[in-house]
């Protein structure tokens, strides 16, 4: 077995030098990279990813990335296109294809069969003076210097290369067509994070009971509405229905601590005035903020101070947001 500091020099070499790939990633762009993104921008059909060995599953990752921000893709492996799966590229199509070396046996028989169909193809090469490069359309230059791999044989710099240029190609498209978080949503609507994007104070705070009393009401008709609505918690409300205050668990202990006598004390007497409120069509996770930055458990549901109803801090973890 290695020495541990063997192993964590191999560690830190291998992220040196992807480190360093991607920083010449960046000085290898051209204006070129400009036009492709506004070839991909105006693209009537989809993008249709194409590449063989560990390029494939890079492509396979692009083209899950474009599908989640907005722009249409596909995944083709090299080999199976030229057995048979080459009818999904269809006339107003864009072609990626994904390759170190440019050179690969199924490449080199794709690429005349993509050009005879006239679609537009684009090179994501790491040799320029390859069949690939010099037969697309367009080209993103992918070279890297060296490989991680000790012996300079594993794909490993080279992905790591291919993978960020398909992450600045998704960015900027998403930038070109105005792609915001609303249409993130729209695509994203399953998991926590669909949650976050989606999910708003009006999907959640309806469930619950209404626990409310007037400011002239008893102790007593206090604790018998907040035991029987079960959330710990009742709003305080005037007679015209306008949020007044809130009564907690918390303020019923501290009053009882205080050993007077309670027979005559009114909600209005223990009530935490103007409390914290938000509106219905919030997003769910700002009131997680909310109850995060004041340390509460349940947030008054109000329009133009009108009382609607409570969300509690456990709507929020049963929907999985915390």
């Amino acid at each position: 077995m290695k020495a541990k500091t063997s192993i964590l020099q191999a560690a830190l070499r291998t992220i040196e030098m992807e480190t360093e790939a991607i920083k010449q990633l960046g000085l290898q762009l051209t204006e070129e990279f400009e036009t492709i993104i506004q070839v991909l921008a105006d693209c009537k059909g989809r993008i249709v990813i194409s590449g063989v060995g560990k390029s494939a599953i890079i492509a396979q990752k692009i083209v899950a990335t474009l599908n989640s921000t907005g722009s249409p893709a596909i995944f083709l492996h090299a080999a199976d296109a030229i057995h048979g799966d080459l009818g999904i590229v269809q006339q107003t199509d864009i072609v990626i294809i994904i390759s170190k070396s440019g050179e690969s046996p199924e490449v080199k028989v794709l690429v005349p069969l993509i050009k005879n169909f006239g679609n537009v193809l684009i090179a994501m090469v790491g040799k320029l003076s390859s069949f690939l490069a010099k037969k697309a359309d367009y080209i993103l230059d992918t070279t890297v210097a060296q490989e991680a791999c000790p012996n300079n044989l594993a794909p490993t710099t080279s992905t790591t290369a291919q993978l960020v240029m398909g992450d600045a190609l998704a960015v900027c498209l998403m930038e070109e067509k105005g792609f915001d978080v609303s249409d993130f949503a729209k695509l994203h609507p399953g998991g926590t994070l669909g949650k976050k994007l989606y999910l708003r104070v009006a999907d959640l705070y309806v469930e619950n009971e209404k626990p409310q009393v007037k400011m002239h009401q008893s102790l007593r008709e206090v604790i018998v509405e907040m035991t029987s609505k079960r959330l710990g918690v009742t709003a305080v409300v005037t007679n015209e229905g306008d949020v007044a205050g809130i009564i907690t668990d918390g303020d019923l202990r501290r009053m009882l601590e205080k050993s007077e006598p309670v027979y005559h004390v009114q909600a209005k007497d223990i009530m935490t005035p103007n409390p914290k409120t938000i509106r219905p069509e919030e997003m769910a996770v700002n009131a997680l903020d909310v109850f995060r930055r004041y340390e509460i458990m349940q947030l008054v549901v109000a329009e133009n101070n009108k009382y609607l109803g409570i969300i509690h801090l456990h709507d929020l973890v049963k929907e999985g947001l915390i």
